[in-house]
């Protein structure tokens, strides 16, 4: 990745492409195939996808569910815990430990260290209380809740889907169901890993009657995802960290296509990172079960020690998920399928059309 600058994945798409809502019905979205050694683009949809697949393959599928993660509160200050002082807006990050959230909020200059949020239930009684105990910068803070019977239940209650930013409309009530995969299972995700979006109960059962091997692993989808990056150079990128598990059937899968030169597919870049970090993170040559946290970064010279093909959907301009992309089919190609993906119309983002990478060779 040296001497590769930020900019050098950047690529114009027209605001229109942009998908603002997901297809009709589920599985019948649009799908670009590139193939690695030539470059060769093929139009197919994603109805195809079994077929592009050969028996002893595995694949591996993010289980992570989506939670509800943006609520709204009133500011209460700790001193006059009845005197409420206006509305926020709180978009859940991730979980630190039980019943303390990192936390975005909008407006974040005025959430001061020490307020109590109040969530207003539907009746306007309170369903949850935060104490802001900590503030960071760009409107981040770590929140405290008040225990309560059912932290879920009540954020099931009140929480709204968390629609990525690109999304110009309010969540709806047919978001909770196509916001989500259907093989969500651990919740913990305020994305949704998007590649998972398009399949169906009957194409996971097309496929495995082709002989494929079908595994899970979890990572859960963090904000830092649609985080701008603020450097120039790609070899100074830094993410943010992400929790994630591989269970001991997974890695025994994983283990046991590696060793039999099987063709390894991830379904979207969450897996993949949770494979590479994995295979990283090992003491020996197999991966292990364990869970943990990963910033892993993959870029243009990465060594794949574990994915062999992808599928994906299309990522924002200049992002780190573009580059992960590049990084197993080559930058000019990537972007040369994206070029062909505008000129065609096909749909972009996390509602939108995929992509698949098929192993070389």
């Amino acid at each position: 990745m040296n001497g590769l600058r930020v900019a050098d994945f950047d690529y114009q798409l027209p605001e229109e492409l942009i998908a603002q809502t997901p297809p009709l019905v589920r599985g019948t979205s649009r799908m670009l195939v590139l193939e690695r050694g030539s470059g060769a683009l093929h139009d197919r949809s994603f109805g195809e996808f079994p077929e592009l697949l050969q028996a002893g393959d595995l694949l591996v599928l993010n289980d992570s569910r989506v939670i509800p993660a943006r609520l709204f509160a009133r500011r209460t200050l700790v001193r006059d815990r009845e005197r409420p002082t206006g509305q926020v807006e709180v978009m859940l990050t991730e979980e630190v430990e039980p019943l303390k959230w990192g936390a975005l909020v909008r407006p974040g200059r005025k959430v001061a260290l020490g307020e109590r949020l109040v969530f207003p239930g539907p009746d306007g009684e309170t369903l949850l209380e935060a104490l802001v105990e900590e503030r960071g910068e760009f409107g981040q803070r770590l929140l405290s809740f008040s225990p309560v019977d059912d932290f879920y239940a009540r954020l099931d209650q009140i929480g709204h889907m968390p629609l990525p930013p690109y999304i110009h409309r309010e969540d709806v009530d047919a978001d909770r169901e196509r916001y989500q995969t259907v093989f969500a299972a651990e919740r913990g995700s305020v994305a949704a890993p998007t590649a998972g979006l398009h399949f169906t109960p009957e194409i996971l059962k097309r496929i495995r009657a082709l002989g494929v091997e079908v595994v899970r692993v979890t990572l859960h989808v963090g904000l830092g995802t649609f985080a701008p990056l603020r450097v120039d150079e790609v070899k100074d990128v830094t993410l943010h960290e992400e929790r994630y598990s591989i269970s001991a059937e997974t890695a025994a899968a994983v283990n046991a296509a590696r060793e039999e030169k099987r063709r390894v597919i991830a379904v979207g870049t969450t897996v993949v990172r949770t494979l590479e970090h994995c295979a990283q993170a090992a003491t020996g040559s197999e991966l292990e079960p364990h869970s943990g946290r990963t910033s892993i970064f993959i870029a243009p010279g990465h060594q794949f020690k574990v994915v062999s093909g992808l599928l994906t959907n299309f990522h924002l301009p200049q992002s780190s998920l573009l580059m992960l992309v590049s990084a197993l089919a080559g930058r000019e190609q990537v972007l040369a399928a994206y070029k062909h993906a505008v000129d065609n119309q096909y749909r972009f983002f996390s509602y939108g059309d995929c992509m698949f990478i098929p192993p070389a060779g």
